[in-house]
């Protein structure tokens, strides 16, 4: 018999957050989180998203066994201010049994009935910045920090209870040797040049720290023409740069200004921490953070995490400045592969960012979206 529980304890948190640590136990592709710092993303204390969304967690049990789990979301600004009448669901993982699956989503249907709403929608967190999709193709390479992980199957139950894909995502990579490096270089310093705009990258964290918030006002700008964009507001600034901080080399952000000093585009960079993540299993001490450490002195592969451009000036080669600066940092490290973050297939914008670097194919995934009844 299948039973589903609310984790409230920290006991039962805990064996939310580390469940998937046993369902992909031998796998070679999945990124396992650090273990307090996902515990934490559910403790209102700490996350700021918790001030404007409501979350339950739940397990379901077997046998005396969590063989599944499931956060359902109410995100306030989204319901109340866009009147998008959408429950979340995320942090879904299940092992192979449709019962399973089913006793989940049933438990998200109650609680958006409750609160009247009309469909769901997951796997998707609290924001734009949360890991999002159910993955459907690219089970053979191994996921990204930023990126949630499934085995196959997942699809499947989804179809089976009928739900309807939502959203679609494509993750891409290129070489780093397939970049045409003069081209971006003369690029840069005609556009710069035109339009009297200015590169600037740093050499220490601090100096970065005095244009995030500016940073994420253009984030915010440049996204909010996309589909369920939800503002990043001041509180979600201050945790995520407390969060994402730790992982970001000063040397791997750019940004780019007019003539005024204000910032027009931005793009950030980070070290492939994915198999440093592998060899810590979750924990950070008592010396397994030096696994980090490592990975971010010794760059191989690195993950395009954010990009962002002005609408207003979307037309007139920023592209080119970011790209040729970040090229810049990277040359000479040995670098092979970038890799960049899921990105919305009706994103053309984006597309046509990275046209000229030859993208080739990683992954696909997709939300799924269903009535409520």
């Amino acid at each position: 018999m299948i039973q589903v529980q609310k984790a409230i304890s920290n006991k039962d948190i805990k064996r939310f957050v580390e469940f998937p640590f046993k369902l992909y136990k031998n796998s070679k592709y999945w990124v396992p989180p650090i273990i307090s710092e996902e515990i934490n993303i559910f403790n209102s204390d700490i996350n700021p998203a918790l001030k404007i969304s409501t979350v339950s967690l739940y397990l379901a049990i077997k046998d005396n066994v969590v063989v599944g789990r499931i956060a359902a979301i109410i995100n306030s600004i989204e319901v109340n201010e866009k009147k998008i009448k959408k429950i979340r669901f995320g942090w879904f993982d299940v092992i192979d049994d449709l019962n399973v699956t089913k006793k989940l989503i049933d438990k998200v249907n109650e609680i958006g009935k409750e609160n009247n709403l009309e469909y769901m929608e997951g796997p998707i967190g609290f924001s734009n910045l949360d890991k999002v999709g159910v993955l459907t193709y690219g089970f053979d390479k191994i996921s990204t920090m930023i990126t949630w992980y499934n085995h196959p199957y997942y699809s499947s139950h989804f179809e089976k209870l009928n739900f309807k894909v939502e959203k679609q995502y494509l993750e891409k990579k290129f070489s780093f040797k397939d970049i045409d490096k003069d081209y971006y270089s003369k690029m840069s310093k005609i556009i710069q040049r035109r339009y009297d705009f200015n590169a600037v990258t740093f050499n220490n964290t601090e100096d970065v720290l005095n244009y995030v918030n500016e940073m994420f006002d253009l984030f915010n700008k440049s996204y909010s023409k996309l589909s369920s964009f939800v503002e990043i507001n001041e509180d979600q600034k201050e945790y995520i740069k407390d969060k994402f901080l730790r992982y970001l080399n000063p040397k791997f952000i750019t940004f780019v200004f007019d003539n005024k000093n204000n910032i027009i585009g931005f793009a950030i960079i980070m070290p492939s921490f994915a198999k440093a993540l592998q060899k810590m299993k979750g924990k950070l001490y008592p010396f397994r953070f030096f696994h980090l450490i490592k990975a971010r002195k010794h760059v191989k592969n690195v993950t395009l995490y954010l990009i962002g451009i002005d609408p207003d000036h979307q037309n007139k080669g920023v592209t080119a400045i970011l790209f040729n600066s970040l090229i810049q940092t990277l040359r000479g490290k040995g670098i092979e592969d970038c890799y960049r973050t899921p990105e919305l297939i009706e994103n053309d914008a984006i597309d046509k960012i990275w046209k000229n670097f030859k993208p080739v194919l990683r992954k696909k995934r997709c939300t799924y979206r269903k009535m409520l009844k």
